[in-house]
């Protein structure tokens, strides 16, 4: 039976996540009182978000190593410590190089909370429930979302830059400090289950983490599920609407407020999938990742603008790329000890953030190049979104190799999944007993 304290616990790491979410989208509803406040442009600024999604991506497995050694409750508090320090420095620092320092800073206590609250899900929930709550936790990024254009802009319109990001700062210290007295790393009477390695073993389990299959698989899952998305919504999508589809500010916002509540539809459909056929996990993540790949080809071919209706389809379906993403969670939280949780985690979570900010990057030099210095027209967004295709290959024969990897693992434990022909006759079988 799950407790009520299981949900407290849980409620205020989701809250501590949605926080961190906040201020990492904070530039991109706040862009352009960035741009102002630092006397730059609004190019300089999205360097910010490359920093920022870099050093999450780079910290993922240094913090999933001390996340495994010190527990949740200690990484949720200075996590959320961190990123609100990030934003206080924000708040006060007046040149470029001091603002970069502040995001890499943001970027390194984002890195630790989402994880964390994962970590807590095995501890407090039956096996059962953990795949949907695992789904719901990302969802709270949505809700992040929504409080930074809903408490981090006027916050910033009302009271100036500097107050309104040390308002915004004052947030993460009080949910810092709530962590720290409700967080707990397992119920009462249950054992911790932290890592108690000396240092220099570190580097041989984090090897072993890593060489593990359920890990690449992990990995490679989240990363063709995941990278798409986060290049479309934290950089080029918008640009794609308006100039490359030629839509008006308004339906493109729309489209993304969209892509936000199909995600929280979403979320919860692949988690139930998930933990009722966890040995088809993998397959779930290819109809997913197919559908993503589908409809980006029928966009980008499409001869001119494509018409609104394909434009919804390839917004629906990166939603669901989102949820995809959290298939890869569900390998190492059932196939490796609970004590490197935190380190094989964290390498599944660099997947789709190192895909999102390499694709980011080549986008934008390609861009840069075709464009000779002058505005993107709608013929290079297109060819631009066209280079995703050899990332979905990449991820595609990853997730293959690391699969039969697995696979062969399994068979060695006993477990055995069996082939869709196999599958076919037994339920022809039960439908034949049922007449």
């Amino acid at each position: 039976m799950t407790t009520g304290r299981a949900w407290v616990v849980w409620g205020v790491g989701v809250l501590a996540y949605a926080i961190a979410v906040m201020h990492r989208a904070s530039l991109g509803v706040a862009g352009l009182e960035a741009a102002e406040h630092f006397g730059t442009t609004g190019g300089v600024i999205s360097i910010f978000v490359v920093l920022q999604l870099g050093v999450y991506a780079v910290a993922q497995v240094p913090v999933g190593v001390v996340l495994d050694r010190l527990g949740s409750r200690l990484t949720i508090a200075s996590g959320t410590l961190i990123a609100g320090a990030s934003q206080a420095m924000l708040a006060i620092v007046d040149d470029l190089p001091a603002a970069y320092a502040a995001r890499i800073l943001l970027g390194l206590g984002d890195a630790c909370i989402f994880n964390s609250v994962l970590r807590l899900l095995p501890r407090w929930f039956k096996p059962g429930q953990v795949p949907l709550l695992s789904q719901i936790t990302g969802m709270a990024g949505a809700l992040g979302q929504v409080n930074a254009v809903w408490l981090v802009l006027p916050a910033i319109q009302t009271l100036g830059w500097r107050a309104g990001l040390l308002v915004v700062a004052l947030v993460s210290a009080v949910v810092a400090v709530v962590g720290i007295v409700v967080v707990r790393d397992a119920p009462p009477g249950a054992p911790r289950e932290v890592a108690a390695d000396h240092l220099r073993e570190l580097p041989g389990k984090v090897t072993t983490v890593l060489r593990h299959p359920a890990t690449q698989l992990g990995f490679w899952v989240h990363f063709t599920s995941g990278f798409s998305v986060n290049a479309f919504v934290f950089m080029w999508g918008m640009p794609y609407l308006l100039v490359g589809q030629g839509l008006s500010q308004a339906v493109a916002s729309g489209l993304f407020v969209m892509l936000s509540a199909a995600s929280v539809v979403a979320g919860p459909i692949v988690g139930l999938l998930t933990a009722r056929h966890p040995l088809r996990r993998s397959n779930l993540a290819l109809i997913v990742i197919t559908a993503v790949m589908g409809s980006w080809a029928v966009v980008l071919l499409w001869p001119g603008t494509a018409p609104l209706p394909l434009l919804v389809m390839l917004v629906l379906a990166l939603s669901a790329g989102g949820p995809g993403t959290a298939i890869g969670f569900d390998y190492p939280r059932t196939l490796l000890p609970a004590t490197r949780l935190g380190t094989a985690t964290g390498i599944v979570i660099t997947g789709a953030f190192t895909g999102g900010t390499a694709m980011i990057l080549v986008m934008g030099l390609f861009l840069d190049w075709v464009s000779g210095g002058q505005p993107y027209t709608a013929e290079h967004l297109r060819w631009a979104f066209a280079l995703q295709m050899p990332f979905f290959v990449s991820g595609l024969i990853g997730i293959f190799v690391s699969r039969t990897r697995l696979r062969r693992m399994m068979r060695s434990y006993g477990v055995v999944v069996p082939t869709w022909r196999e599958v076919a006759a037994r339920y022809r079988r039960e439908r034949r007993r049922g007449e």
